[in-house]
Order: C-alpha cells, then structure tokens, then sequence
C-alpha cells in the first residue's frame, strides 16, 4: 500500500510541474523561424507578414506567410506571397508559393 501511494505522489508532482516557455524564449523562437523561413523563401525583399502562427505540439510545425518580389527577370519585380512551414522538431523551413491567398477587389 506505501509503494502504491509513494507513486502516486510522484506523479501527482510531476504532472503538476509544468514549464512554461518565458516571452524572451517565444521572441528567440519566433526570431528562428523568420530567419530560417526567408533564407528558404525564393522572394527577394522578403518580409514576414505579421507573427509566426504557432500549432499544437501534436502538429510540429509553425507557419509564416512571406511577402515579397519575384527575382526572375521575366516576373518584371511581381509581388509574390509564399507560405513557409517550420519544422520545431528538425527546424528545417518549406516553402510554397500561396499567391492565391491575396485577397481581389472586384469593382461593382
């Protein structure tokens, strides 16, 4: 009977524990992210459009829209939008292009 409740408050204290990550640790984080997602973006002048959007730990992956220009002379500097997915486990970035998330203004 002891053993059974000796573990039982050994869990009980370790489920209890949780740790947080500090706003600095999210700052160095999200500072990751953006850097390793524009070193695989195919833009030039690329920029972060707005936080990187953090997923459940189930997933693994944070996501972050890119904004910037085309680097192909035939694309004369054409705006382009990519979607990069950073791995938190490998910390590898993917890349895709997602111009089809601008939004169009039709005129009536």
């Amino acid at each position: 009977m002891k053993a059974a409740t000796l573990t039982f408050l050994c869990l009980t204290a370790l489920a209890t524990q949780a740790h947080a990550s500090s706003p600095d640790a999210w700052a160095a984080y999200d500072k990751a992210v953006i850097a390793s997602c524009t070193k695989a973006s195919g833009l030039k002048n690329v920029k972060p459009v707005g936080k990187p959007a953090q997923f459940d730990d189930r997933v693994d992956y944070t996501a972050l829209l890119l904004q910037g220009q085309y680097p192909q002379k035939h694309m004369k500097g054409a705006p382009g939008t990519e979607l990069c997915l950073y791995n938190k486990k490998t910390k590898t970035a993917y890349v895709t292009e997602w111009d089809s998330i601008r939004a169009t203004i039709k005129k009536q």
